[in-house]
């Protein structure tokens, strides 16, 4: 956002105020600043942005620079009055009243507790870490499988363990010669790579595998003593998924949704926990398909498909050859083309990352993703569309 434009007369909306203050939350901004901006008094510009974003310009501002200080404490090498003065705030020890309030903690401890070296052995355990404020000092990264991570973790996470090699001993070697404090597992971790760290006195905990991922969150911020970050991720989190329900309501209204999966030439009806929790949990989305469980993936037919005729379609194809060819076939198959969701264009491409990761990063993706799906602004529509991941690599 360029200052140029307000220098004009021209105002700009909320989301263009939004902008400008994550370019410039380091200057001295104030409410009536930014009313000016958007052609509001302060007072109800105040209000608009709170009951359209549900939380204060201000909190939101400092929110911006509290974040950005994080990253320069993990990061950087500044003193403490350089990052209040890089963030917005020229006195430091304000800056470092603000940070305990807000982040639980002094900057000081903050750095501290940053040291900790904790090693993550699945891509769900690196999103729940990340949440919590952790880069983990391991953990598995592949440009293909975890991008996101892998694109932008990449140089900050120090050792990379291999996606496909996971159950191997050179990864276990690997992992030990990380040096973590504790290590982030999963319930089916090989009971020899349990054993072997505990040996090695190595702290080692694993989720409660069926648990929600906000219950696994809270698990791991009590083990970790992250509490103040959990709740404070857990509160922010909330209000976004409010605000983008309302949104995606507004663009689907009362459509019938289902998510199909496609694997060789079979269709199957499925819906695993993220997508439970986000789409028919969270936003509120009405399945089409209704079935005894909550989890499922049931072969579903033509006729099938033909007499439940969503309105709305989400596809996830499986990314080997077979595959993909019944993937270019079924386009063209009038079956699938007389469905009302094919005809509308309204089929949306999943990609196997985030929707087959469960975990407090990936589910705050996937609200983002689907708000975006839905309100005609499909998310870097160049990705190669594809799920599954190797059997070794648990989610």
């Amino acid at each position: 956002m360029d200052i140029s434009a307000t220098m004009t007369g021209e105002r700009i909306g909320l989301e263009g105020i939004r902008a400008y203050m994550a370019g410039h939350f380091h200057e001295p901004l104030s409410v009536d600043q930014l009313a000016g901006m958007a052609g509001f008094r302060p007072k109800y510009f105040s209000a608009l942005f709170k009951k359209t974003y549900g939380q204060s310009v201000m909190d939101y501002l400092t929110g911006l620079r509290l974040s950005r200080a994080k990253q320069y404490l993990q990061e950087s090498g500044y003193l403490l009055r350089e990052i209040a003065q890089l963030v917005g705030y020229s006195d430091e020890f304000y800056f470092s009243r603000k940070f305990k309030k807000e982040v639980g903690m002094p900057p000081s401890a903050f750095v501290r507790r940053q040291k900790q070296r904790i090693a993550a052995c699945s891509a769900a355990a690196t999103g729940q870490l990340l949440a919590l404020g952790i880069i983990p000092a391991a953990a598995p990264l592949d440009a293909k499988w975890t991008h996101y991570y892998y694109n932008k973790y990449y140089s900050l996470i120090e050792t990379h363990l291999r996606v496909d090699l996971l159950d191997r001993e050179i990864e276990y070697d690997k992992l030990l010669r990380s040096r973590p404090d504790a290590v982030i597992g999963h319930a089916r971790m090989a009971e020899e790579w349990r054993e072997s760290l505990l040996r090695n006195a190595q702290t080692v905990f694993i989720p409660r595998e069926q648990g929600r991922w906000d219950e696994q969150l809270q698990e791991l911020a009590d083990f970790l003593d992250r509490k103040p970050q959990c709740r404070q991720w857990l509160e922010l989190y909330e209000r976004k998924a409010g605000l983008i329900r309302e949104r995606v309501s507004a663009a689907v209204g009362e459509d019938k949704v289902t998510v199909l999966r496609l694997s060789g030439d079979q269709l199957y009806a499925y819906c695993n926990r993220g997508i439970q929790d986000v789409l028919y949990g969270q936003l509120g989305l009405c399945p089409a398909y209704v079935h005894s469980s909550s989890l499922y993936n049931e072969p579903v037919s033509f006729s099938e498909l033909q007499e439940l005729d969503p309105q709305r379609l989400l596809l996830l194809i499986c990314p080997d050859s077979p595959t993909r060819m019944s993937w270019l076939s079924l386009q063209h198959n009038e079956s699938w083309c007389t469905l009302q969701a094919v005809r509308n264009r309204h089929v949306y491409l999943l990609p196997s990352d985030p929707w087959f990761e469960y975990s407090a990063v990936a589910i705050d993706r996937m609200l983002e993703e689907t708000l975006l799906m839905f309100t005609g602004n499909c998310p870097k529509p160049q990705e190669d569309k594809v799920h599954g991941y190797p059997d070794s690599y648990p989610l």
